[in-house]
């Protein structure tokens, strides 16, 4: 069951990116850009594109992501990427 779990969820990811090019308000070059910020285990500070793509993101909608299992699938720390809106000295961090 778990399996199928994991395939749903990136099933569903998939579709979201696919039809809409954003997750949470951020687009998926906002999201590249913030990936290397993000990546252990030498992440560098997030970029000025990165910080303006997080300036118009859902911030609950992105801690929706912070105990799923697919960002460290792909690479992501989630500690890290929760890091990003304070990095980026953004009004209104998530309280996550």
């Amino acid at each position: 069951m778990e399996a199928y779990q994991k395939v749903a969820i990136v099933v569903l990811l998939l579709v979201a990116i696919t039809n809409a090019q954003t997750i949470c308000n951020v687009s998926m070059d906002g999201l590249t850009a913030c990936k290397p910020s993000v990546t252990p285990p030498n992440p560098t500070p997030p970029s000025a594109t990165c910080c303006s793509a997080l300036s118009h993101a859902n911030m609950q909608c992105l801690c929706s992501y912070k105990n799923s299992k697919l960002l460290p699938s792909l690479g992501i720390d989630p500690n890290l990427a929760l890091q990003l809106p304070a990095k980026c000295k953004l009004p209104n961090p998530p309280n996550c």
